[in-house]
């Protein structure tokens, strides 16, 4: 299938379904925002602490100066990573599973059940710490990136086994 032909099944797909219908949105777990803001809080202590260290090694007053501003950066930092948090989302439906994320640039993607290769679960160190995992989706569209972040394991199972059957049912065409 042509990138053309995806981009008139995903906007076929986005007609039928009027956008005040309502979808059963999910979202991904709370530890996922819990998780993103540990991250950027971590990383940005970090970088505080090393250049308050450089600092005093070297009687840096701009060493001083930069370790504030990546203190505010930060802190400025927090709302994006919740707002990214809330923009994530996805929902099941009859023929298809659409993932919606994105702050900026918004984005909605459609997953025809059909056209699934298979279905990944992952988690990395973090995310297993947090009893978290990510659900990965992979059609025979190289530009298809439609993942879900931060679901609870039990969730990315259940995902994960529904959309192998649904995919298997579209494929033989029952």
């Amino acid at each position: 299938m042509s990138d053309p032909d995806v981009y008139e099944a995903a906007t076929a797909a986005e007609e039928r379904v009027p956008p005040a219908a309502a979808e059963a949105w999910r979202r991904p777990s709370p530890q996922l925002l819990r998780l993103r803001r540990l991250e950027v809080g971590v990383t940005g202590a970090a970088v505080v602490v090393l250049l308050i260290v450089l600092g005093v090694v070297a009687s840096s007053v701009v060493a001083y100066a930069l370790a504030a501003a990546a203190a505010v950066a930060t802190l400025a930092l927090l709302p994006f990573v919740s707002r990214r948090y809330h923009s994530w989302g996805y929902a099941e439906r009859e023929d298809d599973l659409l993932v919606r994320r994105g702050v900026a640039f918004a984005r909605l993607s459609v997953v025809p059940y059909g056209r699934m290769q298979f279905i990944d679960v992952t988690a990395g160190p973090l995310e297993r710490v947090f009893g978290l995992a990510t659900v990965r989706l992979h059609t025979a569209a190289a530009a298809t990136d439609a993942r879900i972040p931060g679901l609870e394991r039990e969730e990315a199972a259940r995902l994960r086994d529904r959309l192998a059957e649904l995919g298997e049912a579209q494929a033989a065409g029952l």
